[in-house]
This record gives C-alpha cells, sequence and structure tokens, in this order.
C-alpha cells in the first residue's frame, strides 16, 4: 500500500509530454483542474477522462502505474461517495432501518468519485512527466511576476518541490520501518480497521525522527554549497517556449473551450 502512492515521483521518458515546457505543464494541470470544478454532468467527464486518456497514451507512462496510486486514497473515495450516497436527499430508490438511498444522492455519490479520480490523475501526471529540477524552476518562473509585491518566489519553488521530492522518500522509510518492526513480530494487516490504525501509532515517532534527519542532512548539504536564493544564478538548461509548447497550448485551449460549450450548451 505504500509503494502504492506515485505523487511526487517521476516516471523517466522521451515522450512529447515529457519534453513541454514545465511552465506549460503546470498551467494546464491547474486549467484541468479548474475545468473538472467546471464540468457538471457525465458527458463533460467523459470529455475530460478522453482528454486525460490521450494524454497518457502520449506520455507513454503505463496506465497500471497510473492507477496504482489511486488504491491509497480508496478510503477517501469510498467514504466520499458513501456520505453522498446517504446523505443527499431526493427520490427515494432503496430504504433501510434509518438509512434510505435516493437517486440524487446515489447520481452525485458516482459524480463526485469521478472527479476525485480524475484530479489525482490529472495532477499525479504532472510529477510523473517533469523532473524535480524542472519543477522547481518551472514554479520560479511562474511566480516571479510576484517578486515585485514581496513574494519570495524561487524559496516557495523550492519548498514546494522538496515537499513533492520527499514524498517517495518518507514513504520509502515508512515501509522499512513497518518491516522492520513487523520482523519484531509486529502486526499490521490483521483486526479491523480501528486496531489496524492503533496499531500504525508506534511508526509515528521513528517517521518523525527520520524525517528530522533527512530534513537536517538536506539544510546542511545545502548549506555546504552555500546555497542562497539571493545570489544571481545561472542555468545550464534555460527555459524556452517552442513550437511543441505552443502546439500543446492551442490542443488544451480547444479542450477547454469543449469543456466549457459543453457546460453552456447542456
Amino acid at each position: 500500500m505504500i509503494r502504492d502512492i506515485t505523487l511526487g515521483q517521476f516516471y523517466p521518458g522521451n515522450s512529447w509530454i515529457h519534453r513541454l515546457d514545465p511552465r506549460v505543464k503546470i498551467m494546464v494541470t491547474l486549467l484541468y483542474i479548474v475545468s473538472i470544478f467546471v464540468v457538471k454532468d457525465f458527458i463533460g467527464f467523459a470529455l475530460a477522462a478522453l482528454g486525460l486518456a490521450v494524454v497518457i497514451a502520449i506520455s507513454r507512462v503505463p496506465l497500471k502505474f497510473i492507477l496504482r496510486g489511486l488504491k491509497p486514497i480508496f478510503i477517501l473515495i469510498a467514504f466520499t461517495f458513501i456520505i453522498n450516497m446517504f446523505m443527499i436527499k431526493g427520490e427515494v430508490l432503496v430504504s433501510f432501518w434509518i438509512f434510505s438511498i435516493s437517486r440524487e444522492g446515489l447520481r452525485m455519490a458516482v459524480f463526485m468519485a469521478i472527479r476525485l479520480i480524475l484530479l489525482i490523475i490529472g495532477s499525479s501526471l504532472l510529477t510523473l512527466t517533469t523532473k524535480p529540477i524542472s519543477l522547481t524552476d518551472g514554479m520560479e518562473a511562474l511566480l516571479s511576476p510576484f517578486k515585485r509585491f514581496g513574494l519570495p518566489a524561487h524559496d516557495l519553488a523550492m519548498m514546494m518541490t522538496i515537499a513533492l521530492r520527499f514524498i517517495p522518500t518518507l514513504l520509502e522509510e515508512t515501509d522499512k520501518i513497518m518491516k522492520a518492526q513487523m520482523a519484531r513480530g509486529a502486526d499490521f494487516e490483521s483486526g479491523n480497521i480501528l486496531r489496524r490504525a492503533k496499531a500504525l501509532i508506534p511508526i509515528l515517532v521513528p517517521l518523525f525522527i527520520s524525517a528530522f534527519r533527512i530534513a537536517q542532512d538536506l539544510a546542511m548539504a545545502m548549506e555546504a554549497r552555500c546555497y542562497g536564493s539571493n545570489s544571481k544564478k545561472t542555468r545550464m538548461n534555460g527555459m524556452k517556449i517552442c513550437s511543441r509548447d505552443i502546439a500543446a497550448c492551442l490542443i488544451f485551449a480547444a479542450f477547454l473551450a469543449m469543456i466549457i460549450l459543453e457546460r453552456i450548451l447542456l
């Protein structure tokens, strides 16, 4: 379960999606997330899913690898599904005891589950097809206009990228701690959900210690290399918008127009 989380991981490749400018990918991802919230019916979701499927095919990231990232949040999706199914009132389809399932509640439950799945897959594609250093450069470039208002663009971009980059590292540490405790007789798999949750509590202390140790090592390494955001820096690989980036923007603009038109006309 721990290794199934794909958020923050980079999948090496040389596809057209991998070669896009990171600024373009960040903006397209943000607009895609907005478009998911604009959708109000299943036809719009079908268009969004179709566009996402095309991007996955072009990126050449295995679909099994992407879908694996949905396993850790299955509980969240199931919880959202159940809450919407039972809490929304309407035309009753099934009723038992004090619970009832309405047609509107079932529709909203499926609606929200699809929305969550599309959001997670769409967000994961950004980190799967973008190197961490490129992601940092892209975020800094997009935030740089706000420097005149005192926003530390470089520091903010670096913090967000480090947070994403260390998600897989902390997951590996968690996996190591769990295996070490299982070798000493700990049981994380038997019992109900509450018992499993209680069994995970002893993992938190060594995990926090390990996280602070990694953070301290990183800070010392950056300090030893005289790293700072105030000094002027040069880049080995400068970012430049080229024809494929413009083509990607035009294609996504057409996709976004389809979503908006579908929302208005239907």
